[in-house]
């Protein structure tokens, strides 16, 4: 049988493998990374019904007995530089799309590596044995499918789709594999009786259409019929930074979904300064009490990296939106700063340039040595630390 060469590589339940990694007394236990949200869980915990994002009062309901602990980015950070060096080790063509996951194109070294299925595997040798970490991989000849078989070989697996029956797995998967099927769109294809994706690819695509609107329709007809023509590209760059956070059903205070704010578009901008970029778009993402979601953005003149620039135009797209968050509550609030170039930070409101631009980087030199709990805003003091979960490339 025919293999693709595109490899999608995942790390399993990353941060909390990380910690079992690190504190061998954590393996085989439930383990939950993060306290007032849940930031990772352990496939021992999942296994209870904990997921990312949930809240932690939830997840201890769920699961008594985890082991929480805070979380170490630093830890994670030098776990994905050891994890992706593995993988260009193994190839050359990586893209990265998180931390912990990334396609490789391993179709120029058959003569030398040998099959597709041989190099996953020795991919997953190398990262069980250099790092300690498990990782599962798909195979597949578009990203599109190698990603699919990734998540159905969790945890710690691997899976190899043979061209000749690509069409034959996908089209006995649920149609929530799909990318793009969400809540909603997944109760309107069931409400349709439409529900693997054999059933999406069985329509004709203006019924698809029809039912769903141009964009999700011509896109999951494409996907349901294994149409993904997109390439692995090497060193392709984020187009945003973002992160959010889940602040659970309410009531909260405006001052407390103001410092939920506050403390996104702290760590938000501080990555983007450390990464010497900045950007014009600032968006604010909302999930309220009812799981409905909005999205605002505002498009600066000039891009920045100011953490008072970027603060000011999120606070103003949160106060369009009091009266939603009024009515059906707020349960996630994320932010993000798109449009992303690598030239100097500038201004885009009437600030105090000098002064500011200074602060920020003072701030960012003193947490860098000292640690991120070093110096905080005054408005923290004394306040939950709030976990930011970070948002994927767009």
């Amino acid at each position: 049988m025919t293999e693709g060469t595109v490899l999608h590589a995942d790390l399993d339940a990353f941060y909390a493998s990380v910690e079992q990694r690190d504190d061998p007394s954590l393996r085989g236990r439930p383990v939950i990374v993060g306290g007032g949200v849940v930031l990772a869980a352990s496939y021992e915990a999942k296994a209870r019904g904990v997921r990312t994002a949930m809240g932690g009062r939830q997840a201890l309901r769920l699961c008594p007995e985890a082991v929480v602990v805070p979380p170490r980015m630093k830890a994670y950070t030098q776990a994905s530089r050891d994890v992706f060096d593995v993988f260009r080790d193994t190839t050359p063509v990586v893209e990265g799309l998180s931390i912990d996951e990334a396609f490789l194109e391993v179709g120029g070294l058959r003569r030398i590596r040998g099959l597709p299925s041989s190099i996953a595997q020795q991919l997953r040798d190398d990262v069980r044995t250099k790092v300690g970490l498990p990782i599962s991989v798909g195979v597949a000849r578009t990203k599109y499918l190698a990603k699919v078989a990734s998540a159905v070989s969790k945890p710690e697996g691997m899976l190899v789709v043979p061209v000749e029956k690509e069409l034959e797995f996908l089209h006995a998967l649920p149609v929530e594999r799909l990318w793009g099927v969400g809540k909603v769109t997944s109760q309107k294809l069931r409400d349709a009786r439409i529900v693997t994706v054999g059933d999406v690819a069985n329509l004709y695509e203006i019924e698809l259409v029809q039912l769903l609107g141009p964009g999700s329709g011509h896109h999951l007809y494409a996907l349901a019929h294994n149409r993904d023509p997109r390439p692995v590209v090497v060193g392709k760059r984020r187009g945003s930074m973002g992160a959010q956070h889940a602040i659970g059903r309410g009531p909260h205070s405006p001052d407390e979904i103001d410092l939920a704010l506050l403390t996104l578009v702290d760590r938000v901008t501080r990555r983007m300064r450390a990464a010497g970029r900045t950007g014009s778009t600032v968006t604010i993402r909302l999930r309220f009490g009812d799981f409905t979601r909005s999205t605002s953005s505002h498009t600066l003149a000039r891009p920045t990296a100011h953490n008072t620039t970027v603060l000011e135009v999120a606070r103003l797209l949160l106060a369009s939106r009091a009266g939603a968050i009024k009515e059906r509550g707020l349960t996630l609030i994320g932010v993000s700063v798109g449009s992303l170039d690598d030239n100097p930070a500038q201004l885009a409101l009437p600030l105090d340039v000098t002064s500011g631009a200074q602060l920020d980087e003072t701030i960012d030199a003193v947490r860098d040595k000292y640690g991120s709990k070093s110096l905080r805003r005054a408005v923290q003091l004394g306040k939950r630390e709030h976990l930011a979960v970070p948002q994927l490339p767009d």
